[in-house]
């Protein structure tokens, strides 16, 4: 049997079981001619997450919204199984771009997946982080557009999500900043992976590089298990204090979704029908909202975050989700949140 993993009494779903549970809950979706761009989600296929693949990523995008391309978002999928340690990571970027051509022949349906791809670089090599970059921009055919790395920690129950054993602050850490100076020379970004709590530390690591590309994944990591379950009202007000500051850096972009992770807290995978969109419109608005503010359109963009998310909802179901929040955004900052800010961060010809 495959692994289960077990959240709040109750195992997580995987693969078919888990598509089955969002099936349960289909809508029509909203707004079917708005362009998007979907600025992050994975692909594996492992004894402990399961197979999500091109097929299942098109099967889950074909649900009437107009995905017109995606970027694809390092999840240590598909390493070399052999050759220097540093360097293995460079086969999920080969991987990625393989998809990225099987896509772009047309045969999987008129999106683009994975037109864009981050890898992983480890940064804690300090300089010798270098040759790997390279290596991993000739892997990306054209594709290679930054490195995610993340840094996520918690002295609570959300270490669990955490993929490495690190320090609480290794963004401040020298070594670190060595091969993250390497991005900025080599054209690459860095999408910022972290919880709420750390916000302070990605302050102060844009202020040390303020010319590097950013991106804030999941909306900046809100956390709701213990011990910061039951304190929604305070974890919002010091998130809320965190983007507002994070706002200051004009090379800091904010992805928009994420959180529909577990680690938010919400109880939306324990039901035994996923959560309508208007349901999960109330519950995300806030941060949507808050990000949207601070940002603005022209710095904000959208993430399915799936396979991820797909803990509490199905993919159209999502989209519907974000489509109500900004129900009354014109329609040039619909523009810049579902496909501008992607193209522009991303590089993406559309």
């Amino acid at each position: 049997m495959a692994e289960q993993y077990v959240f709040r009494g109750n195992a997580y779903r995987h693969g078919e079981a888990l598509h089955e549970w969002t099936a349960k809950r289909e809508e029509p979706a909203l707004e079917p001619d708005l362009p998007i761009i979907d600025t992050h989600h994975h692909l594996y296929d492992d004894e402990r997450r399961h197979r999500y693949l091109l097929d299942q990523l098109m099967r889950d995008v074909n649900t009437g919204h107009d995905i017109i391309t995606t970027v694809f978002i390092e999840a240590s999928s598909m390493y070399r199984k052999e050759g220097p340690e540093e360097e293995r990571c460079i086969g999920e970027v080969e991987f990625a771009n393989g998809v990225a051509a099987m896509s772009a022949s047309g045969l999987y349906g008129k999106t683009r997946a994975c037109a864009a791809i981050i890898g992983h670089g480890d940064l804690r090599l300090g300089d010798g982080v270098r040759p790997v970059l390279e290596k991993l921009i000739s892997a990306g055919n054209g594709r290679f557009r930054g490195i995610r790395f993340g840094v996520c920690w918690d002295a609570g129950d959300a270490s669990r999500f955490g993929r490495y054993q690190l320090p609480p602050h290794m963004v401040l850490d020298p070594t670190f900043r060595k091969g993250f100076a390497h991005l900025k020379p080599l054209g690459l970004s860095f999408e910022s992976w972290q919880f709420h709590p750390q916000l302070s530390d990605t302050v102060d690591l844009l202020r040390a590089f303020p010319d590097t590309t950013v991106i804030l994944n999941h909306a900046g990591g809100v956390l709701g298990i213990p011990p910061h379950d039951n304190k929604r009202q305070q974890v919002f007000e010091t998130w809320r204090k965190s983007i507002r500051d994070l706002a200051q850096f004009p090379n800091l972009n904010v992805k928009l979704g994420g959180l529909g992770m577990l680690y938010s807290g919400w109880d939306f995978h324990l039901r035994d029908i996923p959560p309508r969109s208007e349901e999960l419109a109330e519950t995300w608005r806030p941060y949507i909202e808050t990000c949207i503010e601070a940002f603005g359109a022209e710095r904000c963009m959208m993430e399915s975050n799936f396979p991820v998310d797909k803990q509490s909802c199905g993919y159209g179901v999502f989209w519907n989700a974000m489509k109500r929040i900004t129900q009354n955004c014109s329609p040039a900052e619909k523009a810049l949140l579902y496909r501008a800010t992607a193209a522009r961060v991303y590089r993406l010809e559309i």
